[in-house]
C-alpha cells in the first residue's frame, strides 16, 4: 500500500488512511475487470457532472496525486461562459489563485466507483475540487453541503431527505446539430410528446410510456438508486420519480446521478429528457422538485418531527418550519436558480407563490406531513425545482431550518387557502432572488462572503444576458406598433 499511502494526496491529508486502503482494494477489483474507462467527475456549480475520463492504468497516479482540471470549470454560467475576469490581476476569487484559467486539483473518492449499467465498460468515480495547494474551495458544492451537515451535527442533529422529482421525456424531431445551431448555448432540439397529458396517474398512459419508463427505472436501479415509484405526472410526456430517504450528501449525489442518467440514456434512444422548470412548449406543464425532510436525534436516530397528537407540531418541527419561512426569500437562489424557475410560480397550479405552510396542502410552500406514531413524519418544501444544484438546495434546507430551531422561531398559523392568503410572496424573478441572497446575514455568516458573492456573480451574469435578449414578446408588441 506504500504507493498510494506515500503519495501527495495522502501526505497532505486529502486522503485518509482508510481511503488509501479502499483505493488499493478498488485497483485490485478493476484489474482484469470489464471496466475500460473511468469518468472522474465532480458536481459543478450548476449541479452538472464535469470531469475527465481515465483508463484504469492511470488510476494509481490519480489516487497518489489527484488530477488537474481547469479552474474555470467552476467559474462558468449556464451558457458555459467564464464570467470571472481570469485574465485580470484580480479574478474575483479570494480564497485561492484562479487567474489565467489555471488548474485546480480533483481529489478522488475511492469508495464512489459506480459502474454505468447503460455503458458496462464505463464507470463514474466522484471527486472533489480543491485549490492546487490542497486548500478547500469554499464555494464548491459539496464543500457547502458539508458545512451545513457539520453545523447540524454540532447541535446534535442529523437530517434525512427524500427526493420527489418531475421531468419531461420527449421525442426528438430535429437534434439541432446543423453548424449554425451550435451556438453558445446550443440551440434547443425540436421535439414532440410521447404521450397525451392532463391524465394524471392514468394507467393507460403508463402503458404507452412503459418502454422508456422501464429504461429509466432499470438504469436507476443499476446505479444503486433506491427508486420507489415512477409515475405519470399531469402534463404531456411528464413523469415523476420518488426515492427512499437518505442522508444529505447521499441524497444530493443521487439527485445528480439520476438527472445525468436520465438525460444520457434517453439521448441514446433519440429522446430528449429535460428537468427545466417550465419549457416553452405548447400545452406543457411546469415541473418541480419537492424536497422531503426530517430531523433526527444524532444519538438515538429518533425522528424529531413525529408529533404526539394530530395537528400538533413538535418544538423541532415548529422551529424548522419557521426557519424555512423566515429565510425563504434569501434561499430562493439556491433552490430555484434559473431565469426560467420563476415562470413556474403561478396561482392554482400546484406550485407555491407565497411564503407559508399548511397541513397536507399542495398549494403551500411547506407541506406538513406529520402524524402521531408515524416514523416517516416529514416536511415537504415544494418551492424548489430540478434545475437547482442539489448540494446548494439541500444546504439551504438544513441551514434555514436549523436557524429557525436554534433561534426559537415560531411559525405563523397554517394556511388553508394558499393562493388567497395575504402573506409575503416568493421572489418574482432571478434578479429579486439574487438581491435577497446577497443581503442574507445567515448565508454570509455560515458560508462566508466569498461564497455569497461568487454565486451572486454567476447568476447576475445569467440575468444580464437574459435582459439583453430581445424576446418574441417585444417583437410582437412593438415591431408593428412603432
Amino acid at each position: 500500500m506504500a504507493g498510494i499511502a506515500g503519495g501527495r494526496l495522502a501526505a497532505s491529508g486529502l486522503l485518509e488512511p482508510e481511503d488509501c486502503a479502499t483505493a488499493e482494494e478498488l485497483l485490485a477489483r478493476l484489474d482484469g475487470s470489464e471496466i475500460e474507462t473511468v469518468r472522474v467527475v465532480f458536481i459543478d456549480q450548476h449541479g452538472i457532472l464535469r470531469g475527465k475520463t481515465l483508463m484504469p492504468e492511470a488510476l494509481p497516479s490519480l489516487f497518489r496525486s489527484g488530477i488537474a482540471a481547469p479552474s474555470t470549470l467552476l467559474l462558468k454560467d449556464t451558457s458555459h461562459r467564464t464570467v470571472f475576469p481570469v485574465w485580470s490581476k484580480d479574478a474575483g476569487i479570494a480564497s485561492g489563485p484562479m487567474q489565467g484559467a489555471n488548474d485546480m486539483l480533483l481529489v478522488p473518492d475511492p469508495g464512489s466507483l459506480t459502474p454505468l449499467p447503460w455503458s458496462p465498460h464505463s464507470a463514474w468515480l466522484f471527486a472533489r475540487p480543491v485549490h492546487r495547494s490542497g486548500a478547500p474551495i469554499p464555494f464548491a458544492p459539496e464543500t457547502v453541503l458539508r458545512t451545513a451537515i457539520d453545523r447540524l451535527a454540532d447541535q446534535g442533529y442529523a437530517a434525512k431527505l427524500g427526493l420527489e422529482v418531475e421531468f419531461h421525456v420527449l421525442d426528438v424531431t430535429d437534434d439541432a446539430l446543423d453548424h449554425d445551431q451550435t451556438t453558445m448555448p446550443g440551440q434547443p432540439p425540436q421535439t414532440r410528446a410521447l404521450t397525451q397529458g392532463y391524465q394524471f396517474l392514468t394507467d393507460a398512459r403508463y402503458g404507452e410510456a412503459e418502454e422508456v419508463l422501464d429504461l429509466i427505472r432499470r438504469n436507476a436501479q443499476g446505479l444503486g438508486l433506491p427508486i420507489r415509484s415512477l409515475e405519470i405526472e399531469m402534463g404531456p410526456s411528464q413523469f415523476e420519480a420518488t426515492f427512499a430517504p437518505a442522508d444529505p450528501m447521499t441524497a444530493a449525489r443521487r439527485m445528480v446521478m439520476f438527472r445525468a442518467m436520465v438525460k444520457e440514456v434517453c439521448a441514446r434512444q433519440g429522446l430528449h429528457a429535460t428537468f427545466m422548470a417550465r419549457p416553452r412548449l405548447p400545452n406543457i406543464t411546469a415541473s418541480g422538485w419537492h424536497i422531503h425532510q426530517s430531523l433526527e436525534d444524532l444519538g438515538t436516530g429518533a425522528n424529531l418531527f413525529t408529533p404526539e397528537g394530530a395537528h400538533e407540531l413538535t418544538v423541532e418541527a415548529a422551529g424548522w418550519i419557521a426557519g424555512l419561512l423566515a429565510h425563504a426569500a434569501e434561499s430562493q437562489l439556491l433552490i430555484a436558480p434559473t431565469v426560467n424557475s420563476y415562470k413556474r410560480y403561478s396561482g392554482q397550479q400546484l406550485a407555491p407563490d407565497r411564503v407559508q405552510w399548511g397541513w397536507d396542502n399542495r398549494g403551500a410552500m411547506v407541506r406538513a406531513l406529520l402524524a402521531p406514531g408515524d416514523g416517516a413524519s416529514r416536511l415537504e418544501n415544494r418551492a424548489p425545482d430540478a434545475t437547482a444544484n442539489p448540494c446548494y438546495a439541500i444546504a439551504a434546507q438544513l441551514l434555514s431550518g436549523l436557524s429557525g430551531l436554534t433561534e426559537g422561531l415560531e411559525p405563523p398559523a397554517p394556511c388553508e387557502t394558499p393562493y388567497d392568503s395575504d402573506v409575503p410572496p416568493l421572489p418574482k424573478s432571478l434578479r429579486d432572488a439574487v438581491e435577497a441572497f446577497v443581503g442574507s446575514a445567515l448565508y454570509r455568516d455560515v458560508l462566508g462572503d466569498e461564497t455569497v458573492d461568487y454565486l451572486a456573480r454567476l447568476k447576475r451574469a445569467e440575468w444580464d444576458r437574459y435582459v439583453a435578449t430581445v424576446s418574441e414578446w417585444e417583437q410582437a408588441e412593438y415591431f408593428g406598433l412603432f
